[in-house]
C-alpha cells in the first residue's frame, strides 16, 4: 500500500504562488505515476496534472498549462506541484493521487490499495 499526505496549501493574493507537496509512504514511491486533482465547493473534482513514475513524462489540464508545473523527487517519496500566477478560480481543496498506471492518473480512475491511492487534500484559497 501507499499512504499519502499533501501540504503547502494556504491563502495567497491573485498572482501569487504556492508550492504543494505530496509526501507518500509504504509501497516504493517511484513503482507509482502520481497526480494532482482539485475540488472547488459544489464541483465534481477536476484532473490538474500528471507526472510518469520516472518524471519523464507531465500532463497538464489546458486550465492550468504555462502556470503549474508537477516534478517528483523519488529520493524524497515526494510529489511536487509549483503553482504560479494564481487566480481566484484555481481556490479549491487540492488532493494527490497515485496508481501504477499512467493512463489512469490522468483519467482520474485510481485503484483501490495496493494499486491506487488518494491523499486527504490540502486547501488552496486564492483572493482577489
Amino acid at each position: 500500500q501507499v499512504q499519502l499526505v499533501e501540504s503547502g496549501g494556504g491563502l495567497v493574493q491573485a498572482g501569487g504562488s504556492l508550492r504543494l507537496s505530496c509526501a507518500a509512504s509504504g509501497r516504493t514511491f517511484s513503482e507509482y505515476a502520481m497526480g494532482w486533482f482539485r475540488q472547488a465547493p459544489g464541483k465534481e473534482r477536476d484532473f490538474v496534472a500528471a507526472i510518469s513514475w520516472s518524471g519523464e513524462s507531465t500532463y497538464y489540464a489546458d486550465s492550468v498549462k504555462g502556470r503549474f508545473t508537477i516534478s517528483r523527487d523519488n529520493a524524497k517519496n515526494t510529489v511536487y506541484l509549483q503553482m504560479n500566477s494564481l487566480k481566484p478560480e484555481d481556490s479549491a481543496v487540492y488532493y494527490c493521487a497515485a496508481d501504477l498506471t499512467l493512463d489512469a492518473v490522468i483519467a482520474g480512475s485510481i485503484s483501490s490499495q495496493p494499486f491506487g491511492s488518494w491523499g486527504h487534500g490540502t486547501q488552496v484559497t486564492v483572493s482577489s
